[in-house]
């Protein structure tokens, strides 16, 4: 079963991978490992769990502007996220995805996506394809 969902595109490109889905807002800065791409940040739902290749969906980013040269450390390293799925783009976030080449939309209601669903990320447009998992 899949689902489309429309939201505003932030930086463009297409991406696909499976869901890393948060209810909390994320820092990279000191929330995220760059060299591993681990979650961090200390009583994270997703603490602990690694960004790489993922779809990664959370409300909003939340910290310090360094955290968008973590976000871009992070894809230099091979380790990044290859999609970022927002409700309300936070500017630091942005700036990360716009240098790091990470396509990015936002608007979306990121309750309707869960973590191991596969996710096609229309950058362009602002439309995702959610593919429930099995």
């Amino acid at each position: 079963m899949s689902i489309r969902l429309t939201g505003r595109p932030i930086v463009s490109g297409f991406a696909e991978g499976m869901a890393l889905v948060s209810k909390k807002p994320l820092s990279f800065l000191g929330g995220v490992d760059p060299d591993s791409g681990v979650i961090t940040e200390r009583d994270h739902d997703l603490k602990g769990s690694c960004v790489k290749g993922k779809v990664l969906c959370f409300p909003h980013g939340h910290g310090s502007t360094v955290g968008s040269y973590i976000l871009y450390s992070l894809a230099k390293n091979g380790v990044g996220p290859r999609a970022i799925v927002n409700t309300t783009a936070d500017p630091v976030v942005v700036v990360g995805a716009v240098i790091a080449e990470i396509p990015m939309v936002d608007q979306v209601d990121i309750e309707r996506i869960f973590s191991g669903d596969f996710v096609e990320v229309d950058g362009d447009r602002g439309l995702l394809t959610v593919t429930r998992r099995q």
